[in-house]
């Protein structure tokens, strides 16, 4: 699916979901997308004047960002014990 249709579709449905839940429906929605090989580049162009999924993707690349951060120290953990023997 390309990700300008998603922005098309995005904006056709968003006003059918409750002002309470878009939120949750914008995580979906970036999830989807990345999980579909999207980039956060397109995903941001697609969707600029799209409040909720712009939130969506920056809560998405901080908990993305964090979760390689915690790869990367115990990897460099792994290291150092085999230094040792």
């Amino acid at each position: 699916m390309s990700v300008d249709l998603a922005s098309e579709i995005w904006a056709e449905l968003k006003r059918y979901v409750n002002t309470v839940d878009r939120d949750e429906a914008a995580e979906t929605l970036v999830s989807v997308l990345i999980d579909n090989d999207v980039a956060a580049d397109e995903i941001r162009d697609a969707f600029k004047g799209e409040s909720e999924v712009k939130r969506a993707l920056t809560s998405y690349l901080r908990d993305h960002e964090e979760e390689v951060d915690d790869d990367e120290d115990v990897d460099e953990d792994e290291d150092d014990e085999y230094e040792d023997y």
